[in-house]
């Protein structure tokens, strides 16, 4: 399919306000580290936000440790996260909106994250927003890179807490 035949996706409504490349699937080399930006610095945000008022609620967990640790978390979860997340929002297209739909999942990741730990939930729903919405519009491209593009912002996102967690006790 040409590039050119494929408009932006979430063009109007509350998705609107991402930059172009998140929102067409022609750039991939800039939708990835544009999208891990916009990930990376609001989530810290929000971890330093709920560490500040809320200290006592518990914190994600991972036994493993070392170069096993590190793959699990930084290449391992985030392919296998996005195969659930590409499911999830197929069905989701099924009865929703785009918009819709990505709302649901990032709620939807929120609340299994925070099964695990409180906090954790309300800290990755804003990154999994960013990837459902890339993962719909590299959809219009094929299946592959709708699966490529969010799960390598995903692998950048947890490369640096997979790194402390696989390293340090």
């Amino acid at each position: 399919m040409s590039t050119a035949a494929i408009a932006p996706v979430f063009a109007d409504g509350p998705l609107s306000f991402f930059p172009k490349p998140l929102r067409e699937p022609r750039r991939a080399w800039l939708a990835i580290p544009l999208a891990w930006l916009l990930c990376i610095v609001p989530s810290l945000g929000l971890a330093y936000l709920m560490q500040t008022l809320a200290p006592t609620l518990n914190q994600p967990e991972f036994p493993v440790k070392g170069h096993v640790g590190f793959f699990a978390l930084a290449v391992f979860a985030p392919i296998v996260e996005t195969f659930i997340l590409a499911a999830f929002i197929s069905l989701f297209r099924l009865i929703f909106s785009s918009t819709v739909s990505v709302f649901l999942s990032a709620i939807g990741w929120g609340v299994a994250h925070s099964l695990q730990a409180s906090a954790w939930g309300f800290v990755v729903w804003w990154p999994f927003l960013i990837m459902s919405m890339l993962y719909i519009v590299w959809r219009q491209r094929s299946f592959w890179l709708a699966i490529a593009v969010p799960a390598a912002v995903h692998m950048l996102q947890n490369a640096g807490p997979a790194f402390q967690v696989a390293y340090n006790s």
